[in-house]
């Protein structure tokens, strides 16, 4: 092969591949432009009256009566605690696990409910879910202190 014809191939491939680009770019464009309507986008207007909304969301009621509801720990502790104290995750004192709860429990119960409700070293703040209230957090805490020896 001449030296002629490898740099027509070379050039040949080169602009192929260009094409193909410039092509694939303006392919993109095209379909991802909006030919629905003439009007610029900032001069479109809702009218608010026809609008309906997508969802409707209902707020539990927090008032003074539901200061009644019964916390279930053992719930609590399954659905977000066991993940990590169960098998001792990442350091987790184990339930039920006298020695690894031993010097928690020394520190006292506030001590011990604070560290789960701000968190500390690799535990997340309420145990990783930002939706357990504060007496939910003490609940499960003072539950799995107790079942390693606590009396709280």
């Amino acid at each position: 092969m001449s030296k002629n014809s490898e740099l027509r191939s070379v050039i040949e491939t080169t602009a192929v591949v260009i094409g193909s680009f410039v092509a694939a770019v303006i392919l993109i464009v095209l379909l991802t432009k909006d030919y629905s309507s003439n009007e610029p986008a900032a001069e479109k207007v809702v009218d608010a009256s026809t609008t309906e909304p997508v969802a409707q969301v209902e707020v539990d009621d927090q008032s003074e009566g539901s200061a009644d509801k019964v916390i279930d720990a053992k719930q609590i502790i399954a659905a977000n605690c066991a993940m990590c104290h169960e098998g001792g995750l990442m350091g987790a004192p184990k339930i039920g696990s006298e020695e690894q709860w031993a010097p928690r429990i020394a520190q006292g119960k506030d001590t011990l409910v604070s560290h789960a409700i701000n968190g500390i070293r690799t535990m997340p703040a309420r145990g990783g879910n930002a939706k357990l209230s504060d007496e939910e957090v003490a609940a499960a805490v003072i539950d799995m202190a107790n079942a390693a020896g606590a009396n709280f």
